[in-house]
């Protein structure tokens, strides 16, 4: 099984159907979004749609709202193809613990998703998940997916791998190899037994490499889709592996014993 670990909602969502049956990937982890730079026909409107991303990952929730209409995407996308794609629930940061726990509890495991992110904390505030992976500990340890390319930094890393340690049971996975910061990454997932790498975004092709070479069994094929490309991201892990074991694990084989598929 090929699955795409890290995919936002597609409008129109047959559109993401398409890549994903063009990459051979028989199912992609799917988040909400509230940017959606697909629908974009021209620099302005690209522009627009990549303003509400920088909100989002500079850890603007922008309030209930916006939340409320990507969880409805999000459902509705399942719904049409439970099949193809696996859910993932984001849960808001700016909350009381006990407020996480229930909305992870009500949003997370009552909408019957697998884990939860991409979760957005805001710069050198990584601090803030702490409570969402005590409640994913409660919950039979969720996974727990967590933005890693720019604004993220190597201290919120650092931070990410301290938080992990300290729930051993939550798979943590840093997304986006950690971004400009891939070497510390790597370096924290390898000494981190419950870090997990997705792939996508990486910024040249030894990242990849590297990644896949120091922590086989924690690395997985992703594509950040609409921003990356199902195609050319399996295209990447399979131009550093060769085929066997090893590949089909990258490609989907951990993520499958990850999420009891």
């Amino acid at each position: 099984m090929i699955i795409d670990a890290h995919s936002h909602v597609h409008d129109p969502v047959h559109s993401h159907i398409a890549l994903l049956d063009e990459a051979g990937a028989d199912r992609a982890v799917l988040f909400g979004t509230r940017p959606h730079p697909e629908r974009a026909t021209d620099l302005a409107s690209l522009r627009r749609e990549m303003s509400v991303l920088g909100e989002t990952i500079g850890g603007q929730s922008n309030g209930p709202d916006s939340y409320r209409a990507a969880w409805q995407e999000l459902d509705s996308a399942c719904a049409a193809y439970p099949d193809r794609f696996i859910g993932f629930g984001k849960v808001r940061l700016d909350q009381s613990a006990e407020q996480i726990a229930a909305e992870v509890e009500k949003e997370i495991v009552g909408r019957g998703f697998r884990g939860i992110g991409e979760l957005t904390p805001p710069p050198d505030g990584a601090g803030r998940i702490e409570p969402v992976l005590r409640a994913a500990a409660g919950h039979g340890g969720l996974p727990v997916v967590v933005h890693g390319f720019a604004p993220t930094t190597s201290g919120d890393l650092a931070t990410l791998a301290g938080l992990a340690r300290r729930h051993p049971t939550v798979p943590v996975v840093i997304s986006q190899l950690g971004g400009l910061n891939w070497l510390t990454a790597i370096e924290l997932a390898r000494d981190t037994p419950n870090i997990y790498l997705e792939l996508s975004t990486a910024n040249i092709i030894f990242a990849v490499r590297l990644a896949i070479d120091e922590v086989p069994d924690r690395t997985l094929f992703g594509s950040d889709a609409p921003y990356g490309d199902p195609f050319l991201a399996r295209a990447t892990v399979e131009r550093v592996t060769a085929p066997g074991a090893l590949r089909d694990r990258v490609l989907g084989g951990t993520l499958a014993e990850l999420l009891g598929l």
